[in-house]
């Protein structure tokens, strides 16, 4: 895929019990005018994993990395740190990148605030977001980040996003049937093609810069 200016590369957990956030990020990104990507994008066997992450980085000005999720595996009892190591790689791009790289931006997330502090203390005095496991308080977080990244360009209010979604979830098991899409766990690709349908046929009116 061709770099985009405005590309938002989204570090999250991609299971089960995180797909409610999960989803709620992508359409907050695109409702704010930018466009998500992730690791699920591409299934090429012949790419590497970390490969293909540093593709997606290196072409993503801006980030969102969950840390919420960095607990104890109920089978293994050993942590999850696929999401430190990408925010890891994504800060070090930011660092010791050229200059495109030294203007990348990015939103931390945690499910409380300072749990990170036990885990993570490294990241100690950046900004970090909680999100308490609701969609409403991820919505917020991410759309007030991606006002302060892009304080020229207009897009709604948190509470309007947020009922926005709403009526997108509402809309959106006719919209899998109609595609013939898996409405419990959408492919990513599909997912991000409806979000952006739905957006195209239902565009905000009189909306304004909040």
């Amino acid at each position: 895929m061709a770099v985009r200016p405005d590309g938002v590369f989204i570090n999250v957990p991609f299971d089960r019990r995180y797909r409610k956030l999960f989803h709620a990020l992508v359409f907050t990104v695109h409702e704010c005018g930018f466009f998500a990507r992730c690791a699920l994008e591409g299934d090429d066997g012949s790419q590497m994993r970390m490969d293909k992450l540093y593709d997606i980085i290196g072409d993503c000005p801006l980030g969102i990395h969950d840390l919420s999720r960095t607990t104890l595996d109920s089978v293994n009892r050993l942590p999850r740190f696929n999401m430190p190591l990408e925010l890891g790689i994504f800060l070090g791009a930011k660092r010791y990148g050229g200059p495109t790289q030294r203007r990348k931006s990015c939103l931390i997330l945690e499910r409380d605030s300072y749990r990170y502090q036990k885990f993570c203390s490294d990241i100690a005095g950046q900004d970090i977001r909680a999100h308490h496991d609701t969609a409403e308080d991820a919505i917020v977080a991410v759309r007030n980040w991606l006002r302060a990244a892009r304080p020229t360009m207009p897009m709604p209010g948190g509470d309007a996003l947020a009922r926005r979604y709403v009526q997108f979830r509402l809309d959106f098991p006719r919209m899998c049937d109609v595609r013939e899409v898996d409405r419990l766990d959408p492919p990513f690709l599909d997912y991000r093609t409806l979000v952006a349908g739905w957006l195209d046929e239902n565009p905000r009116v009189g909306s304004r810069d909040a």
